[in-house]
Order: structure tokens, then sequence, then C-alpha cells
């Protein structure tokens, strides 16, 4: 069977299975414009690695274990769900004395913003933060680390932990016009999955798949709701990029399937 094309591809497996750092979707192999999408894994077998960021902006989320960050000589320790954000044009070398496993999301920029630290004690003690939502069977927390407690020009990013056998990014909605989206899946060991879907019209949806830990989904455009499998949650980082820098860099603007009537997407916490 012949691969599908770079436009037409939407699932990327296995994404948490290299040590190292890799870069596993950008625009130059996906639908993606803007967004890029990498994993940093070390261990004691390789401890440590420094790369520069270029023209690109980076939001480094640690997803377990501990790292050491150094950013043009400022030293930062990071902890489980910690987050980093690192300007265009900076030098970063990370070191771990036992194993990290860190989510990278870029995107290129002409701004210069300043080096942040996002503590996931302080996400958690802020309502516009960490909420949940949803109904009886959509019910999952969203936690927003990359956001408006940021300054950045395209990268937004977090993730969402549901109830077991429940729906999340619902009622279905979408953000093409201003941002793009990948999701990542982690936290999620076998035998847990769940069943993702993107679509423009449900009678030809672009996506429709399982979805395992490590597994990641890129949203060009589209609605993307997913499901979880009884007994098991359905657990998921966000990473968004803005269309236009800075303009569009906006959390929660959304616009719900029609099919649903005036409901609320379930991110408005985040705006208030």
């Amino acid at each position: 069977m012949n691969e599908p094309s770079n436009a037409d591809r939407y699932l990327y497996r296995g994404t948490a299975s290299k040590k190292g750092r890799h870069l596993f979707i950008s625009p130059a192999n996906s639908s993606m414009k803007q967004i890029h999408y990498g994993r940093i894994i070390l261990d004691a077998s390789l401890p440590e690695l420094a790369w520069s960021t270029g023209t690109h902006e980076a939001a480094l989320i640690v997803m377990g274990g501990a790292c050491v960050a150094r950013v043009d000589g400022q030293e930062i320790a990071l902890g489980p769900y910690d987050a980093l954000y690192v300007p265009r044009g900076s030098s970063v070398a990370l070191s771990a004395k036992a194993g990290v496993d860190i989510i990278e999301c870029a995107a290129e920029v002409e701004g210069s913003y300043p080096l942040q630290i996002v503590r996931y004690a302080d996400v958690e003690k802020d309502v516009k933060l960490k909420f949940p939502t949803g109904s009886e069977t959509s019910r999952r927390t969203i936690n927003i680390l990359i956001g408006s407690n940021i300054k950045a020009g395209r990268v937004l990013a977090g993730f969402t932990r549901s109830q077991p056998g429940n729906w999340t990014s619902w009622p279905p909605h979408e953000h093409s016009r201003m941002l793009e989206e990948i999701y990542v899946f982690f936290d999620m060991p076998p035998p847990a999955y769940g069943v993702q879907f993107v679509y423009t019209n449900r009678d030809t949806p672009e996506f429709v798949g399982m979805v395992a830990d490590g597994d990641a989904v890129v949203v060009p455009s589209g609605y993307h709701p997913n499901a979880a499998i009884p007994g098991h949650p359905i657990n998921f980082v966000w990473m968004m990029a803005a269309q236009r820098e800075g303009e569009d860099r906006q959390f929660g603007v959304v616009n719900v399937e029609p099919a649903f009537g005036a409901v609320q997407s379930g991110l408005e916490a985040s705006r208030k």
C-alpha cells in the first residue's frame, strides 16, 4: 500500500519511542503551515543534549521526570508538567540525572519574546488555567500551560485529561482560520486507546482512527472530537500555532459545529 502524501496524512504513531531529540511533525512532512512537534527523551545512557532555536520560538513541556535547562546561560530546574517558553535565537541545553520526557512545540516567529517559566504548581492554583468542563459523558480537565499567561507570538499548549469512557473536545468545534493544532496522546498504557475524528463534513471525514499512547494527530482544519474507551481516559497534549503572529494567538475562540446549536464550547473559563 502506498504511503499517504504529506497533505493526506493525519496520524503519526509511536512518537514517544526514541531517545534523543526528534522532530516528528513539521510543515515539511505534514499539512501544518506553522507548527513543529518534537519529542525529547533523555536517560542515563543519553543524559544531555543541546541545540539552537534559530528563527523559532519553542514551548518545552515536561511530561515525566526532571531536568535542568540552560538557556543562554540561565539555569532552570524543571519537574513534571512544568513548561518553559524559549525565545527565537536561543541556545538551549538540557541535562537529566535520570529519565525525562519532554514535548517540544515550536513555530517560526519574527518577534522576540522573553524567556518564561511556567510552574505547574502555579497552574493548579489558577482557575483560568486549570478547570473541569463538560457534561455527564464529556467530563475532562483542561490544563493551560502556554496560554494568556505567557507572552509569545504563535504557540499555545497544554493538556487535557478525560474521565474514563468520556468524549473530549465536545461539542465538536474548529478554529482553523486562527489556529492549527496537533494532539499528542499520553499516559494511556495498554490496553487503553481512544478514537479521534477530524472532519469538515460528517459524510466524508478527513480522519477517523484509533489512537494510543505516543500517537499524534494533526488538525489543520475541521471539527476534532475524540472519545475514550470504557474504563480508561483519553489524555492528550494539545499544541496550537497561530496563523497570524500575535493577532490569532487566542485560546478558546472556536466555532461549534452548527448542528449542535448555540451551545458553549466548554472553554469559557479560560477567557473570564
